[in-house]
């Protein structure tokens, strides 16, 4: 296993780990934003009001981006184990 190999691998995993990740972060940076904004304009400061709208949008993006996750984790699982049938031979 060359040091090549391992920083694609790496490289590999840091990009597939942030396709995963962003529609959440998206969908909770602006829900957030949304709602601090109408926070300080009605000066109502209360926690839960932005906890629990982030909360269930980020749960529904979730489910709706739910196959997508899963095809691109099967994808980055099957040339991992791809990868790992070079390095044994």
């Amino acid at each position: 296993m060359t040091i090549p190999l391992i920083l694609e691998m790496a490289q590999d995993f840091l990009t597939t780990a942030t396709m995963i990740s962003l529609p959440a972060l998206v969908v909770s940076l602006v829900i957030g934003l949304i709602i601090g904004v109408l926070q300080t304009v009605t000066s109502v400061q209360e926690q839960t009001l932005s906890f629990v709208p982030r909360l269930l949008a980020v749960g529904l993006v979730m489910l709706v981006c739910l196959g997508w996750i899963l095809q691109l984790a099967v994808h980055f699982t099957m040339r991992m184990i791809a990868t790992a049938a070079e390095v044994v031979h």
